[in-house]
């Protein structure tokens, strides 16, 4: 098995810019401390799965049609041609209907040299059809992430590095 990846926790002054750029500044910064404190870095649970699960640092009430952005805490260093995929776990897919809101989360290998250290968000959907609200314990796995390898283009000539998430390849910010 290719080992290609570490997962690790942004810096703490990242974490609390971020959670509060995603929260608001209303929450004490003991709080937020605590939060950090607990993240836990994404793992497999069995020698065959193919995700590392994602756990959440906040307990979440989704009803159908909300979303919410977390923060994760996380980042991940990877090998040069591999991209983290992130998707909701298969389970709660199934019973909740529970998407990513940009239906898969792509992390490319760059990312972790951004001005934000490669901060992963995960932003989830419960596109619930049948009214079933989505409650989520604090330190559950909610999403799971892929290491792909993949090829570009022969006549590839691509320069250009990355400072950003969202948009940042193409101007869209």
């Amino acid at each position: 098995m290719k080992r290609v990846a570490k997962f690790e926790k942004v810096s703490w002054e990242q974490f609390l810019e971020d959670w509060r750029d995603t929260f608001g500044n209303e929450q004490e910064q003991a709080r937020i401390q605590g939060i950090y404190d607990r993240i836990r870095l994404p793992r497999r649970a069995t020698a065959g799965s193919a995700g590392y699960d994602f756990f959440l640092t906040l307990p979440i009430v989704l009803r159908p049609g909300e979303s919410i952005k977390v923060p994760t805490g996380i980042r991940a260093r990877m090998n040069v041609n591999w991209v983290l995929q992130i998707y909701p776990r298969s389970g709660l897919g199934f019973k909740y209907r529970l998407q990513m809101n940009n239906t898969v989360g792509i992390i490319d290998s760059d990312y972790f040299y951004s001005d934000n250290e490669g901060h992963i968000f995960i932003k989830i959907l419960n596109d619930s059809r049948e009214e079933k609200t989505l409650e989520l314990a604090e330190g559950m796995a909610f999403a799971q992430g892929i290491f792909m390898e993949y090829g570009i283009t022969e006549d590839d000539d691509v320069t250009e590095s990355r400072n950003g998430g969202f948009g940042s390849t193409d101007g869209n910010k």
